[in-house]
């Protein structure tokens, strides 16, 4: 069984305050011909299809016309999806059982009943039944009311929690989609400054790979670099295109996957994709740029590292009659490297005094001290740390 895996379209993003919907219809159309091409037997998106919880008119017609495309192709590919954290919920599951009657499989809430499961996909090739188990983005708050015999004070022991209710049969191939942060032993995927935000300072979110051990293949979102973790079936597939600085050297995929007889390790492929508009970094004087300017990528997205010593009069207003796509201008020189290394001085003796600001976990360490006459247990601290997340996940 071979199956497209995506994941992170984020339909609707600006790249600083670049629109990326032009961006983002080049690409998506790009993944229609290459399911037309490839016929695969599913095409799987594991999460944040949306840049936003409330989407845009313009996101939503983008979203609209991808399914579309897809629907239009025969025989039809089945499409499996699920809500990411940037995603809502509510707005995401409108219409899922619509579209389920043209094989559009969305599950965007984790269950909520005792009676109620994680929804779950067959399909079947020469080699048998195939179980695709979707698994929505959660946060322990989501869920915890479900075992209310258990102390569960983090993401791991929730998530675990869920897959063992589920009494998933592990002699049939199973393959589980996912966006959650998964690490290995303690070690974390490489991550960008797109996704930096979303990712809990001291890993409070981190799940271990060992939870979702006996699947044959986890098609995971999340994390916008492609990268695998553990033995290669827990993988994360990146996004379909670049949406920060720091991916520049990112090659963006689709991640084919193809499951044999059970007990054989999946076979991983990438089908390479070209974005309209590509995102990089160019650094020199300001003239030597402007000698550039009949290189091909004149059009793409630019973040522009000046070198020249002297003061430079609007270079931006300059570079842009050349490079249409500017996202940022920084200055490289001795004059920026001397006023950096300065800082960084008082960065060092910044930080000493910075010593006594207090995080909102350390304030309510003292506060609790101070009025209960004793410190916080490690479970409640967990818990108090779980309420902050989840506080700073709504204000985004």
């Amino acid at each position: 069984m071979k199956f497209f895996h995506l994941s992170d379209l984020h339909i609707g993003k600006h790249l600083h305050l670049y629109n990326l919907a032009e961006d983002q219809r080049y690409i998506l159309a790009q993944i229609v011909e290459k399911a037309k091409e490839y016929r695969p037997d599913a095409i799987v998106i594991a999460g944040d299809i949306y840049d936003k919880s409330v989407p845009s008119g313009e996101a939503y017609q983008l979203f609209d016309g991808f399914l579309n495309s897809l629907a239009d192709i025969t025989p039809a590919i089945p499409v499996f999806l699920i809500a990411g954290n940037h995603d809502s919920q509510e707005r995401l599951q409108y219409a899922s059982s619509f579209l389920e009657r043209h094989k559009i499989y969305i599950a965007a809430k984790p269950p909520q009943e005792e009676e109620e499961h994680l929804k779950k996909v067959t399909l079947t090739d020469s080699y048998g039944e195939v179980d695709f188990y979707l698994f929505p983005f959660i946060k322990p708050g989501y869920v915890r009311h479900l075992f209310p015999q258990d102390e569960l004070t983090n993401y791991e022991q929730v998530y675990e929690k869920m897959l063992e209710r589920e009494a998933i049969d592990v002699s049939r191939r199973n393959v589980l989609i996912a966006h959650q942060f998964f690490v290995n032993q303690g070690q974390k995927p490489q991550v960008c400054d797109s996704e930096q935000m979303n990712i809990n300072v001291g890993g409070l979110d981190s799940i271990d790979i060992r939870v979702i051990s006996d699947f044959d293949y986890v098609a995971a979102g999340h994390i916008h670099g492609p990268q695998s973790l553990g033995n290669g079936r827990v993988r994360y597939c990146g996004t379909p295109l670049k949406y920060s600085v720091s991916e520049e050297h990112h090659n963006k995929s689709i991640t084919l996957v193809t499951l044999k007889e059970k007990g054989q390790e999946p076979a991983i492929e990438t089908i390479p994709l070209t974005a309209l508009h590509d995102v990089r970094r160019i650094k020199g004087k300001l003239e030597e740029l402007l000698e550039k300017k009949e290189d091909t990528f004149r059009e793409d997205y630019i973040s522009v590292i000046l070198t020249d010593e002297k003061e430079l009069y609007r270079p931006k207003d300059v570079l842009s009659e050349v490079y249409p796509h500017i996202l940022e201008i920084t200055v490289d020189n001795s004059r920026t490297r001397n006023i950096y290394a300065g800082l960084q001085g008082e960065n060092m003796d910044a930080e000493k005094g910075m010593e006594k600001l207090q995080s909102p976990i350390e304030a309510f360490r003292e506060f609790y001290q101070l009025m209960q006459q004793q410190p916080l247990s490690e479970s409640e601290e967990t818990v108090i740390a779980e309420i902050l997340d989840e506080m700073g996940g709504e204000a985004e």
